[in-house]
């Protein structure tokens, strides 16, 4: 039954969540004014405003102007649910605190991935505090992520913290010489340096092998199925967001499975 009051707290945060990934990129605050439409200006009472179910109760539009709500909305809310469902699943037998940190760290990554994917920007608001604070965590109070029995410690948090932010920063700076313009943006070494904290060196290869993997996929899919131009910009925080996920959750299960297949 717990998972069901977890659930709903994963609901309720998502609906915060919409707020940050709308607002931050304007530096406005996520904190006032309260939650409004975005059309006609109309704040939005409580009673509309519980998570996925208002989205329906109102059959997606605002009760004031009847404008079209965007559907990520309640899908942004549902996500951060079912994560946190999964955290808890997977992590609820090593500490409550333990818990709680990965419950920050996948609506973190929620946020890097909406925002980086509308304006292809992580913003330092997120990655400059995550930095200290996912390292320290790390270093204290957080498990390794490939073992079922070792804490990540200070060596393995400065080490994936060094991994993150060192190997981005180096092919920010080679593709830079290289090519002649910006391989690497500033928000996604700051966002590995911050995940690496957390995940540890070895949860920073896995990461970008599998963000590199699933750019490569879906960049080549939107070139072949949308015609966009080979070199087109597009946004890695979302793909790295991702890895960074599939690290967490499946990170020990895939390198079993890898030195066993």
């Amino acid at each position: 039954m717990i998972y069901i009051p977890v659930f709903i707290l994963g609901a309720i945060i998502g609906s915060f969540l919409n707020v940050c990934i709308y607002r931050m990129p304007k530096d406005e605050s996520i904190v006032r004014p309260s939650s409004r439409c975005m059309s006609c200006g109309t704040p939005v009472k409580f009673y509309d405003n519980i998570p996925v179910l208002s989205y329906f109760i109102l059959m997606g539009r605002c009760r004031s102007c009847k404008t079209k709500l965007s559907v990520r909305y309640p899908l942004i809310e549902l996500l951060n649910a079912v994560l946190y469902v999964m955290v808890l699943k997977r992590f609820g037998p090593d500490s409550p605190w333990v818990v709680a940190v990965y419950f920050v760290f996948v609506s973190v990554l929620l946020v890097i991935f909406f925002i980086d994917l509308d304006h292809q920007i992580i913003p330092n608001s997120i990655t400059l505090p995550g930095i200290p604070i996912a390292t320290i965590l790390g270093a204290t109070i957080l498990p390794d992520p490939f073992s079922a029995y070792e804490m990540l410690g200070l060596k393995g948090a400065l080490a994936g913290f060094a991994a993150g932010g060192g190997f981005f920063y180096l092919v920010a700076v080679l593709g830079k010489a290289v090519f002649k313009k910006d391989a690497m943006g500033g928000g996604d070494i700051k966002m590995m340096a911050m995940a690496g904290g957390i995940l540890g060196w070895k949860g920073v290869i896995l990461t970008t092998f599998m963000g590199s993997l699933l750019g490569s996929v879906i960049g080549v899919s939107l070139i072949m199925l949308k015609g966009r131009e080979w070199g087109s910009r597009i946004p890695f925080g979302p793909y790295l967001a991702t890895g960074a996920l599939i690290t967490l959750f499946w990170g020990r299960d895939i390198l079993q499975w890898y030195f066993h297949a």
